[in-house]
C-alpha cells in the first residue's frame, strides 16, 4: 500500500508504526471472510480492509467524520483478521492509533461522552465498581434486562489457600472479575495449590489497562500498566516464576506491555520482562497434566468457546481442550469457533445490537453440540454468553477445581 502521511503524524513514533503497518497490507481481502461485523453488515467499511483505508485517509490528512468514527467503533478488535492475514498486518495496533486520532477530531454526542466516561472511570477502579456490582446483585430481580445481562448472580468463591510453597507465581486479580465471578481466581489458587504452586496477589496491582487504552484514553491505560509493573517488580526480583492470567483479555494486554511502554525509558526494560513472564493459565497447566489426571476424573460433555483474546490476540489454540481431555472430559468446539461472541470488553454496552446478534449466533452453534456445560476463558465472554442461555457457562478451571474438591 502506498502512503503519504500528513505532517502532523509522519515523523512521530505512532506515525512511523502506522506507516509500516499500512505498507504491509496487500489489499487481498482475506480478512473480510473472517470479520464478524462484515459478515453481519456486508459493508466493506465494516471490515478490516475498509477500516484500514479509512485510517489511511485520516493519517494522510483527510478530516475524520462521524461516519469514519462509526465504522471504527463497530470494530470488535477481535483480531480474527490478524490470524487470517497472509501478510501479518498488525491491525489491532493500527486501530489503536487510528481511533486515538479520530477521537481527537470528532466530538461525540454528550450521551456517548458520559457513557464512555463512566465505563473508563468506574470499571477499572474496584473501590467504585465493587459496591456498584454488589448493589446490582441485590436488586437483580428488579433490573431491566439490559442491566441484568451485565450483573451475574452472586456466588461464594470459597476459601483461598494459605499454604506456602517453594514455587511461587503472581496472579492478576483484575478489576471486574473479582466482583463478577470471584470463584475463578479462587479456583485457580486452589488448583495450583494442590499442584504445589503458591499464587501471590500483589496488593497494588489492578486493572491491566485494557479498558482505558481501548476506549482511547491511552495515557490513562499506560498509567494503569506502569502501576502494575511497579506492583509486580519486587516479586519478580524475588523469583516469581510467572504472572498468571485467568482472563485472556487481560493476558493479551499484559503481554503487550513491552511494546506499549517501549518508548518510556523508566519502564521499557521492566515492561519487557513483565510481558515475557506473563502466561495464560492454559500455558501453565499443561505441565501438570499427569498430576491432574491422577487426581481428577471429570466425565462431562462440554463445549469450549475460545475467546478471541486467546486464539487471535495471543495465538493460543488447543491448550485448554488438551487439559480438559487429560482429566476425562468430552470437549467439543462448535461451528465457526473462530468467530467472536460479541462481548469484546465494553463493546456489548456500546454496540448492543451487533453484540447480541453475535451472541445469539454463537449460542446457536454452541448448543448444537448438545453440551452439559459451556466453558470459556474470559470473564467478558462468560457473562455475555450466560445472558443468552440457560445452559451453565463457567470458566474451565472451575470444573477442575470442583472435581479436586
Amino acid at each position: 500500500m502506498q502512503t503519504n502521511l500528513a505532517d502532523f503524524i509522519k515523523d512521530t513514533p505512532e506515525g512511523q508504526e502506522a506507516d509500516a503497518i499500512l505498507r504491509s497490507c496487500v489489499h487481498c481481502g482475506f480478512c473480510t471472510a473472517t470479520c464478524p461485523t462484515y459478515q453481519l453488515l456486508g459493508d466493506e467499511l465494516d471490515g478490516p480492509r475498509g477500516r484500514i483505508y479509512l485510517i489511511k485517509q485520516v493519517l494522510e490528512g483527510q478530516p475524520a467524520t462521524e461516519k469514519t468514527q462509526s465504522h471504527l467503533d463497530r470494530c470488535l478488535t477481535c483480531r480474527n483478521c490478524e490470524s487470517t492475514c497472509p501478510s501479518g498486518v498488525e491491525y489491532g495496533r493500527l486501530m489503536d492509533i487510528g481511533r486515538g486520532i479520530v477521537e481527537q477530531q470528532v466530538a461525540r454526542p454528550l450521551g456517548q461522552q458520559l457513557l464512555r466516561y463512566v465505563l473508563k472511570e468506574v470499571l477499572p477502579r474496584r473501590w467504585l465498581f465493587s459496591p456498584a456490582m454488589k448493589a446490582g446483585q441485590m436488586m437483580r430481580p428488579l433490573l431491566p434486562r439490559a442491566l441484568k445481562n451485565k450483573v451475574p448472580v452472586a456466588r461464594d468463591p470459597g476459601h483461598r489457600p494459605t499454604r506456602t510453597h517453594a514455587r511461587k507465581m503472581l496472579l492478576l486479580d483484575g478489576c471486574v472479575q473479582p466482583d463478577m465471578s470471584p470463584n475463578i481466581n479462587a479456583a485457580t489458587a486452589r488448583v495450583l495449590d494442590a499442584l504445589g504452586v503458591q499464587l501471590i496477589v500483589a496488593p497494588r496491582a489492578g486493572c491491566c489497562g485494557a479498558i482505558r487504552h481501548h476506549m482511547n484514553d491511552q495515557a490513562g491505560g499506560l498509567d494503569d500498566m506502569r502501576r502494575n509493573v511497579d506492583a509486580w517488580w519486587p516479586y519478580v526480583e524475588a523469583g516469581a516464576e510467572a504472572i498468571v492470567m485467568t482472563a485472556s483479555g487481560c493476558g493479551v494486554t499484559v503481554k503487550e506491555y513491552g511494546h506499549l511502554l517501549a518508548r518510556d525509558p523508566a519502564y521499557a526494560s521492566r515492561a519487557q520482562k513483565i510481558s515475557a513472564l506473563t502466561k495464560d493459565l492454559s500455558e501453565i497447566l499443561p505441565a501438570f497434566e499427569t498430576q491432574l489426571a491422577s487426581k481428577v476424573s471429570i466425565k462431562k460433555r462440554v463445549v469450549y468457546h475460545p475467546p478471541c483474546t486467546l486464539q487471535h490476540g495471543q495465538q493460543i489454540r488447543g491448550k485448554v481442550e488438551d487439559v480438559l481431555r487429560a482429566v476425562g472430559m468430552d470437549v467439543k468446539l462448535c461451528a465457526d469457533s473462530h468467530l467472536c461472541c460479541g462481548s469484546a470488553g465494553t463493546y456489548s454496552v456500546l454496540q448492543p445490537t451487533l453484540s447480541y446478534q453475535l451472541r445469539d449466533n454463537k449460542i446457536k452453534h454452541l448448543q448444537a453440540t448438545e453440551p452439559e456445560m459451556i466453558v470459556s476463558a474470559n470473564i467478558g465472554c462468560l457473562t455475555h454468553l450466560q445472558s443468552g442461555t440457560d445452559t451453565p457457562v463457567m470458566h474451565w478451571v472451575e470444573l477442575i477445581d470442583h472435581a479436586l474438591r
